[in-house]
């Protein structure tokens, strides 16, 4: 699955301080060997060169922060 930029996905990297958090993917690059590598933003920080099998999409309740839906 490809992402583009403003997605919410989940990290997956037990080497990250962020594993297991929901971030936003803020740009992705493709390497020369064609596969695509993301920044992802998180609330404290960021993630750079994060390819793609380590990510999965967010879904709406998965939620770092307040709730988004009509109170």
């Amino acid at each position: 699955m490809s992402f583009e930029e403003d997605d919410r996905v989940i990290l997956h990297d037990e080497h990250s301080d962020h594993d297991g958090e929901v971030g936003t993917v803020t740009q992705k690059m493709e390497t020369m060997f064609g596969d695509a590598n993301y920044v992802v933003s998180f609330e404290e920080g960021q993630e750079q060169g994060v390819p793609e099998d380590n990510l999965e999409p967010a879904e709406e309740d998965d939620e770092t922060g307040e709730d988004d839906e009509d109170d």
